[in-house]
């Protein structure tokens, strides 16, 4: 059966949404307070590396990209547009551009930049929108990827894998076919081999003199340029995600740490209702705001979708595309709401670009998907792309099938209430992430550009 039949078939009943709402918090349930022992500590040596890496475009297959771009400090560690412009793209944020002439991208990369706060923390085991890579010790090596039984031993978590796949994208970092030696590896789909991808990626740091007395510092193991391995890579840029970007200040951490003085009036109110009438604590729970699960909540679609080479069609049908099974369509995870009013745009497609949009959809799922305006997405112009941005939206019978799979029954909030909620998502934020400037180096060891 082709999976466009399979998504015209799904309909999960509404009813289901019981299984998320049947048992909604009381506002004495908070979660418990978050302290060191939630978090990964990692060396000051490797976090100066992966600091490093992380804003270098020596990893990128044309060297004119690094993780950065897509996750700078300037934007909370995001893009603030809805749907990324990988390799090809310049400047940064909403002023990045699509490119010109035969540099320009090809397509746009699939899904919104998620931001990067607390992903060292314990509990961050599933990575990506779709959950395409988890911790599982059922697993050759301990994580289900897609890899599989190929995936290097020696990763330090599931957020030292993240860092490894972006590189092997033509459209986020390695370019495309017959650009480098790093994207036709990508092509070929050769990722671990001799001549494959990080092998590729981490010849180069090799050669470096400074990265190697770097990698040396870092890693016990690591006693010469040969023993460098993208592995090492991927850890050193996950040590520096995770001591950077922890995020676990905000008046609401102090609440819960004890000081009832730190949420005003507004916010106060705006927390019983999150963790009580307004339901959001069913799916955002926790202490990060998040059950690491994935639901179907009628997001609209935008951009170029998820798809195969082979596959045509326009549509993300989100955790479907890797279990196979058919009640997964449209299940998307559930993201950490820690510092969410910092990085809009919002949604698995980045299709809302206000903090209050995008709680409205919630409340009315079917409802916004039906009346969402595309003029709320931030996408940058290039008129020269295959794949239309709204295709999927304004196909009835696409529409039809997102909706059918919808899980969230409508909940009824006057304006003050949704203003009081809202007010509560902002005392999530930590104000040590509201000026990331310094995370920003002056230069990389490559000597190539830091996009600042």
């Amino acid at each position: 059966m082709t999976i466009e039949r399979q998504v015209l078939r799904v309909v999960r009943p509404i009813a289901a949404a019981a299984v998320l709402w049947g048992a909604v918090a009381a506002a004495g349930d908070l979660p418990k307070p978050l302290g060191d022992a939630d978090f990964r500590n990692p060396s000051p040596a490797e976090v100066a590396l992966g600091r490093f890496l992380f804003f270098d475009p020596i990893l990128s297959g044309n060297r004119n990209i690094a993780c950065a771009d897509c996750h700078h400090p300037r934007f909370a560690t995001g893009d603030a547009i809805s749907m990324s412009v990988g390799e090809g793209g310049v400047g940064l944020g909403p002023a990045r551009t699509t490119g010109t002439g035969e540099a320009a991208i090809e397509a746009r990369v699939p899904r919104n930049s998620p931001a990067l706060f607390n992903l060292g923390a314990s509990e961050f085991k599933v990575m990506f929108h779709d959950g395409r890579l988890e911790r599982d010790p059922a697993q050759p090596g301990g994580f289900r990827n897609p890899l599989g039984g190929d995936l290097p031993p020696g990763f330090d978590g599931a957020l030292s894998m993240q860092a490894m796949f972006p590189v092997t994208s033509p459209d986020e970092m390695a370019g495309q076919y017959n650009e480098n030696a790093v994207a036709k590896a990508a092509r070929r789909g050769d990722i671990v081999g001799p001549d494959g991808v990080w092998e590729l990626l981490a010849g180069r740091l090799r050669e470096n003199p400074e990265y190697v007395a770097l990698f040396r510092e870092a890693f016990d193991d690591v006693a010469d340029a040969r023993d460098i391995s993208f592995v090492h890579t991927a850890n050193a840029m996950a040590a520096f995600i995770a001591a950077a970007w922890r995020a676990d200040d905000s008046p609401f951490d102090h609440y819960l740490r004890g000081r009832t003085d730190a949420l005003n009036p507004r916010a106060h109110r705006g927390m019983t209702l999150f963790y009580g009438k307004a339901g959001c604590a069913a799916c955002h729970a926790g202490p990060l705001q998040t059950d690491h699960r994935y639901h179907a909540i009628a997001m609209p679609q935008i951009g170029p979708g998820k798809k195969a080479r082979f596959e045509s069609h326009n549509r993300d049908v989100g955790r479907m595309r890797v279990t196979g099974r058919d009640a997964d369509a449209f299940r998307f995870r559930t993201p950490s709401l820690r510092n969410v009013a910092l990085t809009a745009p919002y949604g698995h497609s980045g299709a809302y670009a206000s903090l209050e949009a995008v709680v409205r959809h919630h409340l009315d799922p079917v409802g916004a998907l039906e009346r969402y305006d595309p003029g709320q997405a931030i996408l940058p112009a290039h008129p020269g792309l295959a794949d239309p941005d709204f295709a999927v939206q304004e196909d009835p019978a696409e529409r039809a099938a997102i909706a059918a799979a919808n899980e969230l029954e409508p909940v009824a909030l006057d304006d003050g209430e949704v203003a009081d909620l809202i007010a509560f998502l902002h005392a999530l934020t930590d104000p040590r992430s509201t000026d990331l400037s310094a995370d920003t180096p002056d230069r990389v060891p490559s000597g190539l550009p830091v996009t600042r």
